[in-house]
């Protein structure tokens, strides 16, 4: 499994935006269609809600990539 931190700049990002941020999503709609399928967890329990706000210190887990938000 591939850890990274991402850094974000605000105090929070959503989900499908942060998806593309890290570059596991190509696009939005590649983020709807990942978030879709139910293969993003969100600190350890699948997220369904492509508007879900994340703040530092949460944890993104996509296939391979384990995504911490700074």
């Amino acid at each position: 499994m591939i850890t990274k931190h991402i850094k974000i700049k605000t105090g929070f990002i959503r989900m499908d935006q942060f998806l593309k941020f890290a570059g596991v999503a190509e696009t939005g709609g590649h983020a709807k269609q990942l978030i879709k399928e139910g293969i993003v967890l969100f600190n350890g329990e699948v997220c369904t809600q492509r508007g879900k706000k994340l703040y530092p210190g949460d944890e993104v887990t996509v296939e391979d990539y384990r995504l911490l938000v700074d």
